[in-house]
């Protein structure tokens, strides 16, 4: 197949996996404040999309490190050919179809990874991966960083209810951390729109490289920021409400101080791990903090089959996606042709995938259950041990004369 042909084709690919990026991680910035009533859906997802187009410009180290890496370089450059891209592309999407559709808050970075992987290592052998990099930058991040914001969650929305004990009992005593859920969501998302767009920029670096039209090294073009940047905001504004379902009510009822300290804590894992340059899943960050929160606030509970279910997505998703990739790869390799039969099968599941939503179709309106009042929030008060405190001596001298 002609190589201008293939990189267009790439390209393409690679901004697609993108959009379905966008929409399959609105969830990890907008799901709380959905759930806890401070932002209206469509509203929130607008604003996310906002955010996202302007965090994709604020840093490049994730990009970096995907496409100078995880595959190594050999004596002809890269060891990956622009057809083993496009075949891990082929494996990272349909895996992150697959996960939308059930509701799986999965990783699409580990997706992408994966994909890529199993690609690498059927067309140029086991010695094109850096698997110490994909420990360092991809594993050990996947593990702790999920840890490390549910333990801060935790102690965050512990302190947020200490700290107003005052209103325990009274009638929307903490609603206030509403306004909060604004501010700290939109962290969120303008966090998410530094790590994860970039994965796709380096992808499209890392196909531009294996081609011979940028040195071993480079950076992501300019043309190539502003067009994931485009994508990835495209997505996250056309919702992903399955998701969004998923981790507003799913895993534990949010209320709106434990919201915000679950946002928090998300954000600041992330602007962390983009800092440093780990190609961090903010699905699995968001999710370990949704149910931190959950367990700092007293009289919670978290949904623990839901959260398996989420785990058991975690651990599948790299090796599938990867397994897909690998196939894709294997049919890619007889040419033009296996090219034109990965790209009608792609076409042929997404198009199926997004057909079969549409038996049970979740959107803005169902996707998670309004909040009543402020019934949510006064409930609150109940969930705080409350002390009983004495009369003042002057409030019982009036009730004894009276």
């Amino acid at each position: 197949m002609d190589l201008t042909l293939i990189i267009v084709l790439v390209i393409a690919l690679a901004l697609f996996f993108d959009f379905t990026n966008g929409f399959h991680d609105t969830a990890n910035a907008m799901a709380t404040p959905i759930a806890t009533g401070a932002m209206r859906p469509k509203v929130a997802v607008a604003l996310a999309a906002i955010l996202n187009l302007v965090g994709a410009f604020l840093s490049t180290e994730v990009a970096k490190t995907i496409s100078g890496g995880i595959i190594n370089e050999g004596p002809g450059g890269v060891l990956i050919s622009p057809e083993l891209i496009f075949a891990g592309l082929v494996g990272a999407i349909v895996w992150n179809m697959v996960t939308w559709l059930y509701g799986l808050p999965s990783s699409s970075s580990h997706a992408l990874f994966g994909g890529l992987i199993g690609a690498a290592i059927v067309g140029a052998g086991i010695g094109s991966v850096n698997f110490f990099v994909v420990l360092e930058k991809v594993v050990l991040p996947a593990v702790i960083a999920p840890f490390t914001a549910g333990v801060v969650a935790y102690a965050a929305t512990k302190l947020a209810y200490r700290i107003t004990r005052r209103y325990d009992g009274r009638p929307d005593g903490r609603g206030g951390f509403r306004y909060g859920q604004i501010f700290s969501s939109s962290l969120v998302a303008l966090a998410h729109g530094t790590n994860d767009a970039q994965k796709t920029m380096g992808v499209i670096t890392l196909l531009l490289i294996s081609a011979n039209l940028l040195p071993a090294g480079s950076g992501p073009p300019f043309w190539v920021v502003v067009s994931c940047a485009l994508a990835i905001a495209i997505g996250t504004y056309s919702g992903g409400w399955r998701i969004i379902r998923t981790l507003g009510r799913g895993l534990t009822e949010v209320k709106p101080a434990q919201g915000f300290a679950a946002e928090t804590s998300t954000a600041a894992t992330i602007l962390a791990s983009s800092h440093l340059g780990f190609a961090l899943s903010t699905t699995q960050v968001a999710s370990g903090s949704v149910i931190g929160s959950g367990l700092g606030r007293r009289g919670s509970s978290v949904r623990w089959g839901t959260a398996g279910r989420i785990a058991i997505g975690w651990v599948l998703t790299l090796p599938s996606a990867a397994i897909v990739g690998a196939v894709a790869a294997l049919i890619a390799s007889l040419g033009p042709v296996g090219i034109a039969v990965d790209t009608i099968v792609g076409i042929a599941v997404v198009t199926f995938i997004f057909w079969r939503s549409r038996r049970n179709q979740v959107s803005s309106a169902n996707a998670v259950a309004p909040v009543q009042g402020q019934s949510d929030v006064a409930a609150s008060g109940r969930v705080v041990k409350i002390k009983k405190v004495k009369p003042l001596k002057r409030d019982r001298d009036r009730r004894e004369s009276a």
